[in-house]
């Protein structure tokens, strides 16, 4: 059972660990997009090279991640499941391959909600999409989504799932620390849905 959990939880790192936004860009010719926006090689700096289509396909890879790993994990056993939804999350957020430099994994995070807990993921994934339309910070809808989604596991979801949503969400809030800042300061950069 443990050499089971142990493998899961490797395959969710290697899964994680794997840049789609950073790929994705260069293969599209736009360079390296830790050199622009914010630095971060998920969707919403992806989204700020002005290719919608390629900040969708990165947010697609992101979740798919997630979803994969869970998948795979399942195979194991509810324990290695849970291990791979972990640690496809530390993946993201700290790949071996760009110096343990990644993403804020929301949208890698969305995918494991997706299979662990589909309700949560609704509930969150429905939340951060009001926030992102109302107010236009993908920072602010993101930590406003992990904190409904820890919040609302505790009433639908058993205590391992639970306390594996509350630690994502955790470290999810923890990501988002400068963004949290530049909130406070009023000099956090908006969404844009303008650029073609």
């Amino acid at each position: 059972m443990m050499l089971y959990v142990i493998a899961a939880g490797a395959i969710g790192y290697l899964l994680g660990s794997i840049p789609s936004g950073l790929i994705l860009t260069r293969l599209a010719g736009l360079g390296d997009v830790r050199k622009i926006g914010s630095g971060n090689i998920g969707a919403t700096n992806v989204l700020r090279t002005g290719n919608k289509t390629l900040a969708a396909l990165t947010l697609v890879c992101d979740v798919a991640k997630g979803v994969a790993a869970v998948l795979i994990g399942a195979n194991w056993g509810a324990h290695a499941m849970l291990a791979a939804g972990g640690t496809v999350v530390l993946g993201h957020m700290f790949p071996v391959w760009l110096g343990f430099h990644g993403g804020k994994a929301v949208a890698t995070a969305l995918g494991v909600l997706a299979v662990v807990a589909w309700p949560v993921a609704l509930v969150a994934g429905l939340m951060w999409l009001a926030m992102v339309l109302l107010f236009r910070y993908s920072s602010l809808a993101a930590l406003v989504g992990a904190a409904v989604a820890a919040a609302y596991a505790g009433f639908v979801v058993d205590g391992e799932r639970a306390l594996l949503i509350a630690g994502i969400a955790v470290l999810v809030i923890a990501r988002h620390h400068e963004n949290i800042r530049r909130l406070i300061a009023g000099k956090e950069s908006r969404i844009s849905f303008t650029k073609s």
